[in-house]
This record gives structure tokens, sequence and C-alpha cells, in this order.
């Protein structure tokens, strides 16, 4: 009885609902009253790199940015972002890289009176494998450190890290490097390919340093240095490695210094990001560790040029670049950016004065007055 009491009861609700528009009008009351959703569109991860920083720092990387392009505003507007990936704009790295070829092949034709022809020749390719080769350990760091790279505001216009390039085209211009880099290894004596080669492993990881020690500086050190053993076969000299090692060894700690000054442009950011470099690591103490580097530098310069019996010019220079490096590292103001790259790229006046006064003697030589 009561089952078919409650099913009349339906019968009866269902069409007094609609009769009287209850349902449609309960209907519009929940809808109306329902939470509205909030749809979301997801950041790339290009617009959640730059979020971590404020509109003024990123203008302020960007308009840098296009200050330092300098002539490249020349080239073809798609051109621009693979050249700026070599750092054309920058040449204070290739010019880092030639010097120490330039030490080591200037030494290696003053031993064995080297004619002036093939010196000429080794200088003319090896000034274009820097720039081909420090363009290609450019093109590798900003690949492997492009999520390092979105962490600091002055490298965030990096090519690959600002989407300009993506990651598949750089690998392709990395390979087009390489290729050219093989070119210019080729044109010299075979012993300098092999020992090009030893140099690949150092190239290739140096990125990956920063990570995992606070002194990455040490390794690209090496990679910088290793100009001072190709200079030697590279003009049909032997590598004596009594002249080549402390030569290698002078320049290595040279680099150590400078890279280390350039490394406190970035601290504050570094310590943020989680990337390790000796300017971390020394802190308050880098001065004085400089100081004494740069006293071990002239005491192993010395020594190659007295083991490669060099004439008046090697020591001549030799003192007066120590005491220029000796100065940059008093003057610099480690805690300014501005500072600290002046006293960076002051340091290719300094390379080449050490070189002038080996290109002295050997001249010297080649007319016949050593």
């Amino acid at each position: 009885m009561f089952r078919l009491t409650l099913i009349s009861t339906r019968s009866v609700i269902r069409p007094s609902l609609k009769s009287f528009g209850l349902r449609s009008l309960c209907s519009s009351i929940v809808l109306r009253n329902a939470p509205s959703k909030v749809v979301s569109v997801p950041q790339t991860a290009l617009e959640i790199a730059r979020s971590k920083f404020s509109e003024e720092e990123l203008e302020a990387a960007r308009v840098a940015r296009l200050a330092g392009l300098k002539w490249l505003t020349k080239l073809p507007e798609k051109w621009i972002p693979y050249a700026e990936l070599m750092r054309l704009e920058k040449p204070a790295g290739s010019l880092l890289l030639l010097i120490p070829s330039l030490w080591g092949i200037t030494m290696a034709a003053y031993s064995i009176g080297a004619p002036i022809t093939s010196t000429i020749s080794a200088i003319g390719l090896f000034s274009v494998g820097a720039i081909i080769m420090r363009g290609a350990g450019c093109t590798i760091n900003d690949i492997l450190d492009r999520n390092l790279d979105n962490q600091v505001a002055r490298t965030m216009e990096r090519p690959i890290t600002s989407g300009r390039v993506q990651v598949p085209q750089a690998i392709g211009w990395l390979g087009v490097q390489c290729f050219a880099g093989l070119g210019v290894l080729l044109s010299l004596p075979t012993q300098c390919f092999y020992l090009g080669a030893l140099s690949l492993p150092f190239i290739a990881t140096y990125p990956l340093f920063k990570r995992f020690t606070y002194y990455p500086q040490a390794w690209l050190s090496i990679c910088y240095s290793w100009g001072c053993l190709l200079g030697f076969p590279a003009v049909g000299a032997p590598l004596n490695l009594l002249v080549a090692a402390p030569l290698f060894l002078s320049n290595w700690i040279w680099c150590v210094t400078y890279d280390t000054i350039y490394a406190h442009q970035d601290k504050l950011y570094d310590v943020k990001a989680g990337i390790k470099s000796t300017a971390l690591a020394w802190g308050e103490n880098t001065k004085p560790i400089l100081r004494k580097l740069t006293y071990a530098q002239a005491g192993v310069y010395y020594a190659a040029g007295i083991a490669n019996s060099m004439g008046p010019g090697f020591f001549v220079s030799g003192t007066w670049a120590l005491w220029r490096l000796y100065n940059t590292i008093r003057d610099v103001d480690l805690d300014d950016q501005k500072s600290c790259w002046a006293a960076f790229t002051s340091n290719i006046t300094t390379g080449f004065i050490f070189w002038y006064g080996m290109a002295f003697d050997y001249i010297l030589q080649v007319l016949g007055f050593i």
C-alpha cells in the first residue's frame, strides 16, 4: 500500500514541477552558484626562467647584449644568433686562446731557428683555429649550460637560453664548426693532429665541471694552455718538455688567475644557481691567492726561457707583463662587475706583452744578431 502511494506521489510531483517551470529555475540557480573553472595556460620554460628576474634586470641584459653586438649588426638578422653562439662579438676569449699558441710557436721557432715564412704560416692557421675552436667551445658550453644560464640575468640573453636558437640547431652549428676546425688541424703537421685530438676531452667536458667542483677554472686552463704544446710540432720542432712543460704551466696559472677574476662577476647569481667556481671557493682570500699564483707563474715562465736560451727580450717583456698582472690583481674590485670585466680584458694586452719579448728575440735571431 505504501509503495503504491509513493509511486503515485512521484507521478503527481513531476508534472507539477514541469508545469510551474521549477526544474529549469532550480537548474539555473545551481549553474549560477557553481564555482567557475579557471583555465590556466601552462608557462613555457622560457617564461618560467624569465619570471625569476625583475623587468629591470631583463631589460638591462637585453640592452647590454644589443650594445655589445657591434659589427654583428651588419650581418643578416638570422645569422646573428649563430655568431653570438661563437662569441664573435667578444673577441677577448679568442685572443686569450690564441696567445699561448703564439708563445709556443715563437719559442719553438726560436729553438730550431725556423724560417720566418713557416712561423708566419703557423700563426695564421692558429689564428683562424682559435676563432673556430673557441666558438665551438662556447657552443658546447651554451648547450650544456642552458639550464644554468637561465638563472643568471647576464646570461639570460644568450641565444639558446633566450629561445632565439633551438638546441638541435645549435648542435648542427657545432658540427659545422668542428668540421672547420678539423680542416685547420689537417693543414698542420700530422703530430699536431694527434696532439690536438688529446685536448678534445678537456674541451667537451669543461662545462660539466662547474656542477661538481669549485675548480672548473683549473680544467678550462688546460684547454687554453694547449697551444703552448701545439706550437712546437706546428713549426717542425721537437716537443721539448723542458721548455714546453714550464711554458704550459705558466699559461695555466695565468689562465686560472684571469678566469677567477672573470668568475667574480656572477658570484651572487652563481650561489643561487648552484654554479661552482674558484671565485666562490676562495672568496675574500682571492687576491692573496692570485698574488701567490703570480709569483709561481714568474718562476716557471723564467724557467722556460732559461731552458730555451732566450735572449733579453723574453726576460724584459716577461718582467713587464708580470708587473702589469700584479697591479691588475691589486687594483681590481672583485665586488664590481665592470671592474672585473676591465681587469679580465686587460689580460689580452698582458699576454701580448709576454709574446712581444719572444718575438723580439726570434727576429733578432733571424736577422743574425743572436
